[in-house]
């Protein structure tokens, strides 16, 4: 049997794109290069709100530098005990860390055929985590993605999101805003998408740090 990987359409590679792409911001700040591209982004701008959000953010790169992120991303998302946000499924849907949220989300994850990579400390419900997931379900062409996304993303991610959107760095409240309007985007589109999508075996796989690998047996 194939190891490749299905062929994705331009649409579902930006998608995936853009989960890695949040994965990132989540975990860590962005370095010069990422700040650079994101200031160079050529938003067509339709009217919608999701390309005024990614607009925000790429005028905000463009007026941030990597020294001042770097602390505000501390502030805002690590703290020295909590940041001001906390990217966590079980804080915002238990009001605790470790709880129910991460034993179920623990449990899906081990059925779709997914292991936490034994570098990250994190543990896997931090919204970082779940994007990685949604992106390597995305490039499996897996019919899992609107089963993950209802029952371990629509319940808080958009809270989150919005937590974030309040933050008084000007790059994080964009990035905000922007993942908040991608949620109730894919919140459409996966609902479309759900009744009539192939369904596909998900390789084992880990994730860490923003990057999607697979597994080794």
């Amino acid at each position: 049997m194939s190891d490749a990987m299905p062929t994705l359409s331009e649409t579902d590679a930006l998608r995936m794109d853009i989960y890695q792409l949040f994965a990132s911001l989540l975990r860590q700040a962005p370095d010069s290069e990422l700040l650079a591209w994101l200031e160079s982004l050529d938003i067509e701008q339709d009217g919608s709100r999701i390309a005024e959000c990614w607009a925000a953010l790429s005028e905000a790169a463009g007026q941030s530098d990597v020294d001042s992120l770097k602390r505000a991303h501390f502030r805002h998302l690590v703290g020295v005990i909590q940041g001001d946000v906390v990217p966590y499924a079980s804080w915002y849907r238990n009001g605790e860390l470790m709880e129910a949220a991460l034993v179920a989300l623990r449990q899906d994850l081990r059925a779709l055929g997914f292991e936490r990579s034994e570098h990250t400390r994190d543990p896997e419900d931090h919204l970082a985590a779940m994007c990685e997931v949604m992106a390597m379900l995305i490039a499996a062409q897996s019919s899992e993605q609107f089963t993950f996304f209802q029952q371990h993303l629509t319940p808080w991610a958009s809270r989150c999101w919005d937590d974030l959107a309040k933050v008084d760095t000007a790059f994080y409240s964009a990035l905000g805003q922007l993942g908040s309007a991608f949620m109730e985007s894919e919140q459409a589109r996966l609902s479309d998408q759900a009744a009539y999508q192939p369904v596909r075996i998900v390789e084992p796989a880990s994730y860490d740090a923003g990057t999607a690998r697979k597994a080794t047996p």
